[in-house]
C-alpha cells in the first residue's frame, strides 16, 4: 500500500532499522547538516536521521525534521515500496514489450498508456491533511516561513534554502502540469527565490506567463509520500506528468485537492503546502549556495516566489536534505532515476546492457555506458544518441565499454578507459547547452562535451593489429579454489 503521510514513511524506515533519532536540540544553522553530511559519508549511506527538536533561532521548532530518508539503496526501495528498485525499471519494461515501439516517442506514449491503464488518474477531494491547519497571509496570521525550520547548511549559503520542495506549476495555454524541485532561498518572512534554471519546465512555464502579463500561480509541497518527491526529480520528457509517473510507482492514484488561495491542486497528504505566485519579470539575486557540484554556485538573478498561505498537517514533518561533495543523498535518488528508467534508454539503443552516473560525475558530468558492439563507431552513435535525450544533453563525458565490463564497478572502467583508448582516435568532442550549475564552461549554459570509446576495436575503426584477449580464469578453476577455500576455513 502507498503510504499515507510523511510519518508513515518514517515508520517503515524505523521499523527496518533504517532511522536514527535525535532527542537532544540540534539548530538548524549548520549543524544539521554537518550531522547530516557525516551520516551521508559514512559506509553506504548511514541510516535516515530524524531531529526530533530542531531549533531555529534560539527558539524550538514545533516541527521534526528529517533528513538522509532516501539516502541509499535500501532506503530507496522503502521509499518506492519494492524490494529492488530493479523491480520497477522490469514493470516499465514490460509495458514497453506489450507493443514493441517503432520509436522512442511511441515508447513514451506506450509508457504513458500503461501508467493510465494500471493506476487511475489522480482523483479530487475537499478535504485534505494538508489543510488542517491554515495559515493565509491576507488574514493577517503571523505565521510564516520562518516558523519551519529551514536549514542554513554551508557556512557562505546567501542564506537559509528549502532544499526539497516539490514545485507545481501549470502551462497557461494547454494546462499541462509540471512538478520539479528548484532549491527556494528564503528572503524574508514571506518571499523566497526561485531557482528554475534557463532549461526548466518551471521556467518555460514562467516565460509564457510573462508573454501574457499574468501573474503565475505556483504550489509548493513538502513531505508526503516520499514517491513525489522521487518523481519530481525524474528526467521525464515533456507530457509525461509527474503525478501520472507518482501514481504509476505508488500503486495508487493520487488525491488532490484545491489550494485555498491559488488555482492550482497538489497531493492532498503533503506535510506542508506553500501557495503564493511569481510576478513575471521580476528578479531578485539568489545565492550563493553550497551546491551539488561540491563548490558554492555563483549569486545571480531568479524569480521571486512571494508567500500567501501556508497549510500543513498537524503532525507534520519537515524532510530536508543537503548537497555538495559525493557521496550525498541526491546520489541515490539520481542512481535510482537511471536504473528505472533504463528500460527507456534500451528501447531507443537496444544495443546498451547497463548505464551509471558515478557520484563522483555528479550527475551530469560524468557517465559509463556499456553496449555489445556488433560495428564500427557504434560507440559514437550511442554517445550522440544520448546527448541528444533530454537531461542527458547536460553529460559532461560519456565513458562507452563492452559488456561484459560492470559499468557500477568504477574502478574496473578505468582500467578499460586506459587500456582501450587511444586518445586522437578514440575521443570526440562536440558542442552542446551545459548545466546552468557547471561552472567550468567559458560562458554560462554553454560548453564542450566529450566521449570516450573504450570498447575493443573492429575493423574499419582505424585499428590495424590484432584485439588482445582479455585475463580471465576459467569457471571451472574459480569454483575449485572457492571449495578449496571454504575446506581450508
Amino acid at each position: 500500500m502507498a503510504y499515507r503521510s510523511f510519518r508513515n514513511f518514517l515508520a517503515a524506515l524505523d521499523q527496518a532499522d533504517e532511522l536514527k533519532r535525535v532527542t537532544i536540540p540540534v539548530d538548524t544553522d549548520l549543524l544539521i547538516a554537518e550531522w547530516a553530511d557525516r551520516e551521508m559519508k559514512s559506509p553506504d549511506g548511514g541510516k535516515a536521521l530524524l531531529f526530533e527538536h530542531p531549533i531555529v533561532d534560539g527558539k524550538r521548532s514545533q516541527f521534526p525534521v528529517a533528513i538522509n530518508t532516501m539516502g541509499s539503496r535500501r532506503r530507496m526501495a522503502l521509499a518506492l515500496q519494492v524490494s529492488d528498485v530493479a523491480d520497477v525499471a522490469q514493470e516499465i519494461q514490460l509495458i514497453l514489450k506489450a507493443k514493441p515501439p517503432t520509436d522512442l516517442r511511441e515508447g513514451w506514449s506506450l509508457l504513458r498508456q500503461g501508467i493510465h491503464l494500471l493506476h487511475a488518474r489522480p482523483k479530487s477531494v475537499r478535504e485534505a491533511p494538508c489543510q488542517e491547519i491554515v495559515h493565509k497571509i491576507d488574514d493577517g496570521d503571523s505565521f510564516s516561513l520562518h516558523d519551519l525550520p529551514i536549514l542554513k547548511c554551508w557556512p557562505k549559503d546567501g542564506g537559509r534554502f528549502i532544499t526539497l520542495p516539490n514545485v507545481h506549476t501549470r502551462d497557461p495555454e494547454t494546462g499541462g502540469r509540471n512538478v520539479g524541485i528548484y532549491r527556494m532561498q528564503v528572503y524574508d518572512e514571506r518571499t523566497t527565490g526561485m531557482h528554475w534554471q534557463l532549461h526548466k519546465v518551471g521556467a518555460r512555464h514562467g516565460k509564457r506567463y510573462y508573454e501574457r502579463g499574468e501573474r503565475m500561480p505556483v504550489a509548493v509541497t513538502i513531505g508526503g509520500d516520499p514517491v513525489y518527491t522521487f518523481a519530481a526529480t525524474a528526467p521525464l520528457p515533456d507530457g509525461l506528468d509527474e503525478l501520472f509517473f507518482a501514481g504509476f510507482l505508488r500503486k495508487k492514484s493520487i488525491e488532490l485537492v484545491r489550494c485555498k488561495t491559488i488555482d492550482l491542486d497538489v497531493p492532498a497528504d503533503v506535510d506542508f503546502v506553500l501557495e503564493g505566485y511569481v510576478q513575471p519579470g521580476e528578479m531578485r539575486p539568489e545565492g550563493a549556495f553550497g551546491d551539488h557540484t561540491g563548490f558554492y554556485t555563483a549569486v545571480e538573478d531568479y524569480p521571486v516566489f512571494h508567500l500567501t498561505a501556508i497549510t500543513h498537517r498537524r503532525d507534520a514533518v519537515y524532510p530536508t536534505t543537503i548537497v555538495g561533495i559525493p557521496p550525498m543523498e541526491d546520489y541515490y535518488i539520481g542512481d535510482a532515476c537511471v536504473r528505472i528508467l533504463l528500460p527507456v534508454f534500451k528501447m531507443n539503443f537496444p544495443e546498451i546492457v547497463d548505464m551509471t552516473l558515478p557520484p563522483e560525475g555528479v550527475f551530469h558530468n560524468l557517465v559509463f555506458v556499456s553496449i555489445r558492439k556488433q560495428y564500427p563507431y557504434q560507440a559514437f552513435k550511442v554517445m550522440h544518441g544520448l546527448w541528444g535525450m533530454g537531461q542527458m544533453m547536460f553529460s559532461k563525458y560519456i565513458v562507452a565499454v563492452d559488456e561484459d565490463c560492470d559499468v557500477h564497478n568504477t574502478r574496473e572502467v578505468l582500467f578499460r578507459l586506459c587500456a582501450n583508448t587511444d586518445p586522437a582516435r578514440d575521443t570526440t568532442i562536440i558542442k552542446n547547452p551545459s548545466d546552468s550549475l557547471d561552472h567550468a564552461p567559458s560562458q554560462q549554459n554553454i560548453g564542450s562535451h566529450m566521449g570516450f570509446d573504450a570498447t575493443r576495436k573492429l575493423p574499419g575503426e582505424n585499428y590495424q593489429r590484432r584485439w588482445p584477449e582479455l585475463l580471465k580464469m576459467t569457471d571451472q578453476a574459480r569454483a575449485l579454489v572457492d571449495a578449496l577455500q571454504a575446506q581450508a576455513r
